[in-house]
């Protein structure tokens, strides 16, 4: 049976994994309302996290699809799947056009020799122009440097929701099966008739895990045929050798798993049975064989740490609150989360470095719903040190927005040490490209939602390591902290709401030390919320005014990480997040700040 591999990339949100369900669903392995999005996080956000795998049975072809995430903090996950397909179907929004994202991965596809397939995929939105889009995709893969090969990409135009695609805007279609067409005649099969009589090569691209099994390999056999209980050759890039053996074999049809007994050259597999495998590393029957080239994985450009709770509510709502816990769980992440780096040397606290505040927010957000209870430090940017010239992670940040918030967003952005490249006006839309120091971006989203009154569209990547920014001064607001610990009343906080932003609502538990708010004026103000007013026995019409109590900024994960100082904690545990200072009494603070 042919096999042909093939990954969907695009950015976020245009409509992959919508396709990718239609695919399926059309060939009659996909289920009515089974989704790739298979993780509770990426159903609710409606994004995908995770890279996931499915293999779609068509005209006697197996067509192996990788469905891969589009933001830019999981850009880690995308580079390994690249390595392991023969090309890529590139979806770009009728609308929107080529994003941030587009460029990323298509830039890394093309660098690796693939040969895209182009599908303009939404076009029956209002604002849909399918000839824009497709010249922005022209211009940006001469502007990636492609070759004319690359270049000469074909098109297929498409409705991911409906499940249909033409090659032509004028064609009569009901399904996708021009898609499939295309895919045949473009991707070169897998694997050659002479690659099935060499010694087994295998390399994994991603990692899984299992309760009953351990770690598994998510692999491309490149030659060969790997069987079920083979004594196998792991070899490191760097040429070092162990053995091991595999003891299970998966492939996939639809989105299950199948049990097999044997894999062949060009397939995608799940390998059981070697605890120690890691991506990139080379898979073997035969112990000369040369290692594959290895898979380089982004670096980290965030840190922060890892406590144990210790507010005054801990263990209240968690099942999990020791230190050793936390590091189980960590070290568990870590089996599966390339992106990420952790640094136990500490027994209590743990130096967690990652892709970005999403990327973090994401694992914390997992863990939680786990059971978990922890506190977290300021996320800080990560600097590198080269010839004796300090170093720091710069973004690209693409904003779409309304005409008239560029004044407000230029002037932010500028503040923040970023520089605009370009600026591209569009009837009353207008597309910003800024690059800057990471630095500057921690805490800007929340501010932009306001500044364009939600309209707005920002998206970025990160570009490298540059050189050193200089100072950012950013937090203009100082924080309202709880002096006394009880119930937050209505009365307290309705007299507090003037003075800067409410993060918790009346009637909840707060304690001393917990952060309730921010001040707008931004000085630290140290404030009552457990206050009641001061009841007389003398009474007359019209002292009792009517509370308005405007509605509270809830904290999220993410938006803890946002407004967090320097020296405080966010609380996260199953049902709360919560603000803290590292020092709760105002003796502590004064003494730390001596």
């Amino acid at each position: 049976m042919e096999i042909r591999n093939i990954a969907i990339i695009a950015h976020v949100d245009h409509g992959k994994t919508t396709l990718t369900d239609a695919l399926l669903q059309q060939t009659g392995v996909g289920e009515e309302g089974v989704s790739m999005d298979s993780n509770d996080l990426e159903r609710e956000r409606g994004i995908t996290i995770y890279s996931k795998n499915a293999s779609i049975p068509y005209k006697g072809t197996k067509i192996n699809l990788v469905d891969t995430p589009g933001h830019a903090d999981f850009g880690s996950e995308v580079e390994r799947v690249l390595r392991s397909i023969d090309s890529v179907l590139l979806v770009v929004d009728a609308q929107e056009g080529p994003m941030p994202q587009t460029r990323f991965v298509l830039k890394k596809s093309l660098e690796l020799g693939l040969k895209p397939i182009v599908v303009i995929n939404k076009i029956d939105k209002p604002a849909a122009d399918p000839a824009r889009a497709e010249e922005g995709v022209l211009e940006l893969f001469l502007e990636l440097g492609a070759s004319n090969e690359q270049s000469n990409f074909p098109v297929v135009y498409s409705i991911g929701k409906q499940g249909i695609a033409k090659m032509k805007l004028t064609d009569d279609s009901k399904d996708l099966t021009p898609l499939l067409d295309a895919i045949l005649a473009h991707v070169p099969p897998a694997s050659s008739p002479d690659a099935l009589s060499k010694p087994a090569r295998a390399q994994p691209f991603n990692l899984g895990y299992d309760n009953f099994l351990g770690r598994l390999a998510i692999v491309r056999v490149y030659e060969g045929v790997l069987k079920t209980n083979d004594a196998v050759f792991v070899k490191k890039p760097t040429g070092e050798m162990r053995t091991g053996k595999i003891t299970k074999m998966f492939t996939f049809k639809g989105l299950q798993k199948v049990e097999a007994t044997e894999v062949a050259a060009g397939d995608i597999a799940l390998i059981a049975g070697l605890p120690d495998i890691f991506i990139g590393e080379t898979i073997s029957t035969d112990q000369s064989v040369e290692a594959l080239p290895a898979i380089a994985i982004d670096q980290p450009t965030i840190t922060l740490n890892f406590l144990v709770n210790n507010s005054p509510f801990a263990g209240r709502e968690g099942k999990y609150v020791t230190s050793r816990q936390l590091r189980d769980r960590l070290e568990r992440e870590l089996e599966i989360n390339v992106g990420l780096r952790i640094d136990f040397d500490k027994t209590d606290v743990f130096h967690v470095s990652g892709r970005g505040e999403l990327h973090i927010a994401i694992l914390l957000e997992n863990m939680r719903r786990e059971g978990y209870e922890m506190q977290v430090s300021q996320p800080q940017v990560i600097f590198h040190e080269e010839n004796g010239e300090k170093l720091e992670p710069f973004e690209e940040v693409i904003v779409d927005t309304p005409n008239e918030y560029q004044g407000a967003i230029i002037e932010r952005l500028g503040t923040r040490k970023f520089i605009m490249k370009d600026l591209k006006v569009h009837e009353n839309q207008v597309r910003l490209i800024f690059e800057g120091p990471t630095r500057g971006l921690l805490g800007y989203r929340n501010q932009f939602v306001l500044d364009t009154k939600g309209e707005g569209i920002l998206s970025s990547r990160v570009v490298g390591f540059r050189e050193y920014a200089g100072e950012i001064k950013k937090r203009a607001v100082g924080s309202m902290i709880s002096m006394a610990a009880g119930k937050a009343l209505g009365y307290s906080l309705w007299n507090l709401q003037e003075r800067g932003v409410l993060y918790i609502p009346a009637a909840v538990e707060v304690y001393e030390g917990q952060v309730i708010g921010n001040t707008s004026k931004g000085e630290e103000m140290t404030v009552n919320p457990t206050k009641n007013k001061n009841l007389t026995n003398v009474r007359s019409s019209g002292t009792d005014e009517a509370l308005n109590l405007i509605p509270p900024y809830l904290l999220t994960i993410e938006r803890g990480l946002e407004v967090m100082g320097e020296d405080e904690y966010l609380e996260i545990t199953p049902q709360s997040v919560r603000l803290r200072k590292q020092q709760l009494t105002e003796n502590d603070r004064t003494k730390a700040r001596r």
